[in-house]
């Protein structure tokens, strides 16, 4: 008879994304540190949010000696997935080794400044989550350079993550305020909006900051 035990690995790779979730969850269950490579190369190709979603918590319940080590080698994967899901992963799982491997003081600005978008959320996110308190200045600094990038969408989470730092940060925005590129000083003027009140809408404060970009620097928000 067949051990459905034995089963859970190459289920992870069903056509049915409910089958795929329900063996992310019972490898969790199990927790077994033989999984750690099949749950990882999962990572990079599976296409559904919630069974991602549960490859992560799966991995969180491995020991972090095992997989903290393993995911921060998936952060020079070839494909953008693997290192966003790393990334991710590495913020729930909390271990200090984490903030070390994407510290911009000591590896630049490669992964907030990845070119593509989910990997470049996912830094800021993950940095933010793991970054000791008294860096937080730092990467704040490091962050802004983002300002302007992408969307509204992106625009938004990267405003959201500057602000999840701490409201004693606000300087860190001054000189951004004076950018010579509308859209950064938009950006910036948003994202000030963001610390004086965290529960004001992005698109609502960046809308007003454009026009306020837009009639010269006499106006105010």
């Amino acid at each position: 008879m067949t051990d459905p035990q034995t089963e859970l690995v190459p289920a992870l790779s069903a056509p049915d994304p409910q089958q795929r979730l329900q063996a992310a969850l019972q490898i969790g269950i199990r927790a077994d540190p033989r999984d750690l490579g099949a749950l990882v190369a999962r990572c990079e190709t599976e296409p559904d949010f919630f069974v991602r979603d549960m490859l992560t918590w799966a991995l969180t319940r491995l020991p972090a000696e095992h997989t903290v080590p393993r995911l921060i080698s998936e952060l020079d994967a070839a494909v953008p997935q693997a290192i966003s899901q790393a990334l991710h992963t590495l913020s729930k799982i909390g271990d200090r080794r984490g903030w070390q491997a994407q510290d911009p003081r000591r590896i630049g600005d490669r992964l907030i400044a990845h070119p593509d978008t989910e990997v470049a959320r996912s830094a800021w996110r993950s940095a933010a989550a793991l970054v000791p308190g008294d860096e937080r200045e730092d990467l704040a600094e490091v962050l802004i350079t983002q300002l302007g990038r992408g969307d509204v969408e992106m625009q938004k989470s990267l405003s959201r993550t500057v602000v999840a730092l701490g409201e004693d940060l606000v300087s860190v925005l001054d000189e951004k305020l004076l950018a010579e590129d509308d859209t950064v000083r938009a950006h910036a003027m948003a994202t000030r909006e963001m610390f004086a009140d965290p529960d004001a809408g992005f698109a609502h404060a960046l809308d007003a900051a454009k026009r306020v970009v837009a009639l010269g620097p006499e106006t105010t928000i």
